[in-house]
């Protein structure tokens, strides 16, 4: 039985977790934010090329002819999925308003000498062949492509069905797990950069049931075209890496400080941030610098939501520099990296 003592403690933690709870003087707004593309294409850049390089050498064939044995890898498995994922790629990237044409270059005799793996760059030269021969000003390549497959087995009981009645018997599952990896290169011959390299490895997971293990193992050989569906997508994947995309961001804002802030906490819940504003800006001039300081913060926020980068960064400058709040001092960091990618977001959507 807990002591007297025990118990006086136990209020105490109690109180003072409510009352932590309750003095909190800031709340949490969302802001959708858009964020410049991984990868940024030159406005030169006007008409890609696409192409595989996955291929394997001769000299590396029985290495790799080896492995997809002991993975359990259909003949043309890697051939039919490396080409799925080149045409998700081309057919995405042909939905990109910033290209007048994207080509197929299907008809190339590219190979690779690292199966599994990124081999070596293209040289120079022959990207530049390339480009002349068809007419395309870059080129993105699937340089890497490799399914790898593991297998396993577990038995469970089951009662079968016979003409005397259910019997217990065994039925035999399969489980295999496959791993489709793709790598990608862009390159821009007039600047002689690689743009972007990037690997992708999505997974998919089979499983089939029989008798015996090789009845089970029986029930996984229709996974071709689930491979390829998923090669397909890797390659619509890889093309969002060029386009500019929206996040949901987190802001702290002030709550508590006098009774115009409590009023403008009601107003920011239902959405009338701009009547908010009003009642902060108000208290910006407060004699109280903790209040002045939460206010400038405050009008920061609400800058930044308008999109008004430039003034939240003034605002949080004043707020930290005259009123010494330590949130500003972060917030500016936060807002000046927001200027960096705006102005990268600039370059990527010109025309």
């Amino acid at each position: 039985m807990p002591t007297r003592t025990c118990l006086k403690n136990l209020l105490f933690i109690t109180l003072a977790a409510v009352t932590c709870s309750s003095c909190k003087s800031t709340e949490l707004v969302y802001i959708n934010v858009l964020n410049p593309a991984p990868v940024t294409i030159p406005a030169y850049i006007k008409s890609p090329g696409v192409l595989n390089r996955t291929s394997v050498t001769s000299q590396h064939k029985a290495v790799d002819v080896v492995d997809k044995i002991f993975s359990l890898e259909g003949v043309q498995l890697d051939k039919e999925g490396a080409e799925s994922s080149v045409s998700g790629l081309t057919g995405e990237l042909l939905k990109n308003d910033r290209f007048s044409d994207v080509k197929a270059l299907g008809g190339l005799d590219l190979t690779t000498n690292a199966p599994g793996l990124f081999s070596a760059p293209l040289s120079w030269e022959t990207v530049d062949e390339i480009c002349r021969e068809h007419h395309v000003d870059a080129l993105f390549s699937l340089e890497l492509f490799d399914t790898d497959s593991k297998i396993s087995y577990a038995t469970i009981p089951v009662a079968l069905k016979t003409p005397l009645g259910n019997v217990p018997g065994i039925e035999h599952q399969a489980s295999m797990l496959t791993s489709v990896k793709t790598g990608w290169r862009i390159y821009d011959p007039a600047s002689r950069n690689i743009l972007d390299e990037f690997p992708l490895v999505r997974d998919l997971t089979f499983s089939g049931r029989g008798i015996n293990p090789v009845a089970a193992a029986g029930a996984l050989i229709n996974r071709k075209e689930a491979v390829k569906e998923v090669s397909e997508q890797a390659g619509q994947h890889y093309a969002m890496r060029i386009i500019p995309y929206r996040t949901r961001v987190t802001r702290d804002y002030y709550v508590k400080g006098t009774d115009n802030f409590r009023t403008a906490r009601r107003k920011a819940q239902t959405g009338n941030w701009d009547g908010a504003a009003e009642l902060w800006k108000k208290e910006t001039t407060n004699p109280s610098s903790t209040v002045a300081g939460r206010a400038c913060y405050n009008m920061a926020i609400i800058c930044e939501i308008n999109g008004e980068l430039d003034l939240a960064i003034k605002w949080s400058q004043k707020a930290y520099e005259e009123y010494n709040n330590r949130l500003a001092l972060k917030y500016i960091r936060l807002l000046k990296n927001r200027q960096a990618g705006n102005e990268l977001l600039k370059q990527q959507q010109a025309e």
